[in-house]
């Protein structure tokens, strides 16, 4: 996509080249990024009405538009406590379900905070699914089956990544996170 990012979304274009793609964290990221086939979309959402409204729309633009394979949603204003974070993605659960669109599309979340269930806030295994911003990440089931399909033990991905997080450590993604978010504030 070659619309002009704000801020939040250039903070996590950048996240995605260096984390995603650089670590290998989604084999699958690269090929999109290439053919530049992901839209970042900067919600200011504060609500999880609006939140949602914006998720929708998200929605509704990536299955009209068969050039885009997946959307991001930052919410660059809203959703920094993880727990409130956690609320809106039950409704996230929701809105997919009353839009008939489960089997459609898939929303994969990534947080600053993000922590996995019965996991220490500090473990590294964490650092997987955190970005510099709170992150609704849309994609399409049938294009993620196809990939999946193709790819040999797409079961071993999350073991593969939590054993490349501790190679980089928390300090390595502490700093990464920290440096993508002040650029992002100083470019405001």
């Amino acid at each position: 996509m070659s619309e002009q990012l704000t801020p939040a979304c250039q903070a996590v274009q950048s996240w995605v080249a260096e984390v995603v793609v650089g670590l290998n964290f989604c084999p699958f990221a690269h090929r999109e990024v290439e053919k530049q086939s992901i839209r970042y979309v900067d919600s200011r959402a504060q609500s999880i009405e609006q939140a949602l409204t914006d998720l929708v729309q998200a929605m509704q633009e990536l299955l009209q538009d068969d050039a885009t394979e997946t959307s991001l949603v930052v919410l660059s204003e809203g959703f920094t406590e993880f727990v409130d974070y956690l609320d809106l993605l039950d409704y996230v659960a929701l809105t997919l379900r009353e839009f008939q669109l489960e089997g459609t599309l898939q929303i994969a979340s990534f947080h600053p905070h993000y922590q996995f269930a019965d996991t220490a806030e500090d473990d590294v295994s964490n650092y997987t699914n955190r970005a510099p911003y709170p992150v609704l990440h849309v994609l399409r089931e049938a294009s993620l089956a196809k990939a999946l399909a193709r790819y040999p033990y797409p079961e071993q991905i999350p073991e593969r990544n939590i054993k490349m997080a501790e190679q980089q450590g928390k300090a390595y993604f502490d700093t990464l996170l920290a440096r993508l978010r002040a650029a992002s504030s100083v470019a405001r």
